[in-house]
């Protein structure tokens, strides 16, 4: 399924990434308790791959999913650190990393194996084969100086 949204501000961004952030809470509820029924046993933790140029709002948008998810803690991208990690959510910045090797030494098996996990990736691309099969695939492009169109698919 693929969703095209328009935001017209850095606030329409963050508010389609709150948005998403509950969506995807109460949607676990449900898939847990269906997995459970069924005896597929627990889901793998969620991840979301970002993509988009510099400046096109990834950031922004995870400041919004944050909130979603009740982080009070201020949101930043972790291009230095690689990755921040707030109770239930990691943010991953790859931009700096050379491939999926460096992802791996900072237990990424481990977080995305974590059904309870929520791990949202920008820069995606520089860790395609430590990447799971079923991710959000979130793409973003700067239409004008504050609009974005934001595709999102699942």
């Amino acid at each position: 399924m693929l969703i095209t949204h328009i935001t017209k501000s850095a606030k329409d961004t963050q508010k389609l990434g709150e948005n998403l952030a509950k969506e995807i809470l109460l949607s676990r509820t449900s898939q847990k308790t269906v997995a459970s029924a069924r005896g597929f046993g627990e889901p793998k933790a969620t991840v979301l791959a970002l993509r988009g140029n510099l400046g096109a709002g990834k950031t922004t948008f995870l400041q919004g999913f944050a909130i979603g998810l009740g982080i009070k803690e201020k949101v930043l991208s972790p291009t230095y650190v690689v990755m921040k990690h707030f109770n239930i959510f990691y943010h991953f910045d790859c931009y700096r990393l050379k491939d999926e090797k460096d992802v791996l030494e900072l237990g990424w098996k481990e977080i995305i194996s974590n059904p309870k996990n929520i791990v949202a990736i920008e820069w995606p691309e520089r860790i395609k084969k430590a990447l799971p099969k079923n991710i959000i695939k979130i793409n973003f492009k700067t239409l004008t100086e504050n609009k974005r169109e934001i595709k999102l698919k699942a």
